[in-house]
């Protein structure tokens, strides 16, 4: 039975939404802003007053949403209030870009523009998510607006996933991980950043997230008193000293902890620093620097400091603008804290990030050229000069969000902030395309170093060039920033193309010499005996001597010996050959979708999915539908990039099929363990061994077993079998 739905409840729901966003951006409002927010939220009301998002609510609450995210939590004006709440209008309804300029002037219809996905077929082979994130970047170069508008629109569409069918839920959460939490962290907007992780989590893994913050929570009344009597010294001397602050104690995020227990192999007790101090200044901006300095003192005259974890954002900020002084110290129960030391204004642009810096431009005090508009510059450059496919460009474009910084200086001591692990190319290509092109090695602290050495903090660089100097295909894997990647890459394209051109040239004089006709049906006779399908690749190859001209021979063309084939572009699949090969396994045993049909699908080599894993399937052009576990490293990516390509599926019960799945092992040695391990795995559970592999060292081992098995049920129950061995310490399933 379907819900009665009462209009005038509904009303006044919208009423109270609207009226608190104009309570909220009160203090940004001048003259006739409310008349225009008002104007804003009639014509969008009415342009979607019949439809209803997923969750059924009217669809109206959702700009509404966005923009109460755009005011409260990113500190955005009218514009962006105005924007936010028609950014759906041009897509979702008649209304036109002129429409929107004619009522609300250029600025608004030029953010709306960037906010309205591309309408259109795109080809097979390119992603009209990435086509739309490229075309919201070219926007990002005239008005930043436009991206921190689009974040409090996918960050209200990741606290409403619920009421979305699965199969779109890890659609968006992937999406939000591979692009949008990254772009807000390079905005600095933290905040919006942890949340989208902590929501991307909740989503994608519910089982570990829900784990982690019962965990956390039932911490909390342990680590409040904690914190209490951590504080309790620090901001006795801080009043006696005289300063005006406020000290908070901040939990990390649940992805955060979690990303640490993973990386080093630890559990959620073993995390030391699961929250962090931050001590927050009330001084004028020309004293914010001592002050700082000052404090870290009087914290280290109470707890002794890791000399290591020392981070000065203070005197050389982020390339977000970030900017605060972290130090980490020893606590009286012997636990490690880390305390952030920053004034009020750097803890505003920590947490409100790119819109808090205009506001301290607006009144002067930050200067103009701050290092995250030098990256919007950047941006910009990559933007004009990326020729590339939109895919390549995103994925260039991600590599340079989620990065540490490196500080280096040019001979003249210009400082020159490159993405950590960046090399002295990347250098080149930073300073001047043409210097990077040119390239021979540098002189770093008057020593030569090659192309490849990685820069670091405080290297005083000197580029070498020379006329003659040419890149080649090598120089890709010296480099990690975009501009050098895009430059390089280029380079090479021409250069291809030019030879290409060359060999065309030397195929056409060498069939003239023997008489050849030169017709499309003789250059795939060309192709078939080089083994090749690329007909460019053929003429490039045959140019720079990697094929010889002189096999071109008049018998190659008799027409009366039968055209060969051309060879296919695809290489065989080999993961499914060799377990057919060894088990025999025929490849129809998913569902996929809500029927029952079956479908030609692989398993993914990458993840080796098997029964008991949550999966989906993904539409490939010529192998048909290949299976991921939604865990899978290129699942992300997949579905970021090609959401319309996912298809939702479901295991059979087949049982007595058998998958290929990797088990790692770590223990300490003794005299006859691996026999123990391969007895269990072989007689208790009937399990067949692919391939064992352990190295020992200093009294350890660690191990990697190739089993086949039936289920994650199957698999479960080797792993707590082999975690009794005695000696053994971790047994854990790898992605092979």
């Amino acid at each position: 039975m379907a819900t009665l739905i009462d209009p005038e409840v509904e009303r006044n729901e919208i009423l109270r939404h609207y009226r608190r966003l104009l309570r909220t951006a009160k203090p940004y409002l001048h003259g006739n802003d409310a008349k225009l927010i008002k104007k804003a939220f009639n014509t969008s009301l009415e342009a979607h007053k019949n439809m209803r998002r997923k969750s059924g609510e009217p669809y109206i609450l959702h700009p509404l949403a966005v923009a109460q995210i755009a005011v409260e939590e990113i500190g955005l004006g009218t514009t962006s209030i105005v924007s936010a709440l028609l950014h759906d209008v041009v897509e979702d309804t008649p209304m036109e870009i002129s429409d929107v300029e004619r009522e609300f002037g250029p600025k608004v219809a030029r953010i709306i523009d960037g906010l309205t996905k591309i309408s259109g077929v795109f080809d097979y082979g390119t992603s009209e998510q990435a086509e739309n994130f490229r075309k919201m970047l070219l926007t990002l170069s005239e008005d930043v607006r436009v991206i921190l508008i689009k974040l409090a629109d996918r960050l209200h569409n990741m606290r409403t996933l619920e009421s979305m069918p699965r199969h779109k839920q890890l659609k968006i959460a992937s999406e939000t991980i591979y692009l949008y939490a990254p772009l807000a962290h390079r905005l600095g907007l933290y905040a919006i950043k942890t949340e989208l992780e902590d929501l991307y989590l909740k989503y994608t893994d519910t089982e570990v997230y829900n784990d982690l913050v019962a965990k956390v929570r039932q911490s909390r009344s342990a680590r409040n008193r904690f914190i209490k009597e951590f504080v309790t010294p620090i901001d006795e001397e801080l009043k006696a000293q005289g300063f005006d602050f406020e000290i908070k104690g901040r939990p990390k995020s649940i992805y955060s902890i979690l990303r640490k227990m993973r990386k080093q192999n630890v559990t959620f007790d073993e995390v030391y620093d699961l929250f962090a101090i931050r001590v927050i200044l009330d001084v004028p901006q020309e004293q914010e620097k001592a002050a700082c300095w000052q404090v870290y003192s009087i914290v280290t005259d109470f707890y002794q400091p890791n000399p290591d974890r020392l981070r000065d954002w203070v005197s050389t900020p982020k390339a977000n603008g970030y900017e605060s002084l972290h130090t980490t110290v020893m606590s009286r129960t012997g636990q490690w804290v880390e305390v952030q030391i920053r004034s009020k204004r750097m803890d505003d642009i920590a947490e409100k990030g790119y819109a808090a810096h205009w506001k301290y431009k607006d009144t002067g005090t930050i200067q103009p050229e701050s290092t995250l508009e030098a990256w919007i510059a950047k941006v910009r450059e990559m933007l004009e000069t990326n020729n590339s496919s939109a895919l390549e460009f995103m994925d260039e474009f991600r590599q340079n969000l989620f990065v540490k910084e490196v500080y280096a200086f040019t001979p003249k001591g210009k400082l020159v902030i490159l993405p950590d692990k960046a090399t002295a190319l990347d250098f080149a290509f930073d300073i001047h395309s043409q210097i990077g092109l040119q390239c021979l090695g540098a002189k770093v602290n008057q020593k030569l170093q090659p192309l490849s050495y990685q820069l670091r903090n405080g290297d005083q660089v000197e580029i070498l060039t020379s006329h003659k100097q040419r890149p080649t295909e090598e120089w890709l894997q010296y480099v990690i920033t975009s501009k050098a990647r895009s430059k390089i890459k280029e380079y090479l394209r021409d250069d291809k193309r030019a030879k290409a051109e060359d060999g065309r040239y030397l195929v056409e004089k060498r069939l003239e010499l023997l008489g050849v006709e030169n017709s499309q049906e003789n250059l795939n006779r060309l192709l078939a005996h080089f083994n090749l399908y690329n007909a460019q690749d053929f003429f490039y190859r045959l140019a720079i001597g990697q094929l010889d001209g002189r096999e071109i021979k008049v018998e190659l063309f008799d027409p009366t010996i039968e055209s060969p084939q051309l060879p296919s572009s695809l290489a065989p699949r080999s993961f499914d050959q060799e377990v057919q090969k060894i088990r025999g396994v025929n490849a129809n045993m998913l569902v996929i979708g809500e029927h029952t049909d079956k479908f030609d699908y692989h398993i993914a080599p990458c993840c080796n999915p098997i029964p008991g894993d949550d999966v989906f399937g993904f539409e490939t052009e010529t192998e048909g539908i290949i299976i991921h576990r939604t865990s899978c490293p290129q699942a992300v990516k997949l579905m970021s990039n090609y959401g319309s390509r996912i298809v939702r599926a479901k295991w059979t019960d087949q049982l007595e099929l058998a998958f290929l799945a990797g088990i790692r092992i770590k223990g300490s040695d003794r005299v006859g363990l691996v026999n123990d391990v391969t007895r269990i795995i072989s007689n208790s559970l009937k399990v067949n061994m692919r391939s064992i592999t352990i190295d020992s060292n200093d009294g350890m081992f660690e191990g990697q077993i190739m089993v086949f098995v039936n289920d994650t049920d199957h698999l479960h129950k080797m792993i707590q079998r082999l975690s009794k061995v005695n000696g053994v310490l971790l047994v854990e399933r790898f992605a092979t």
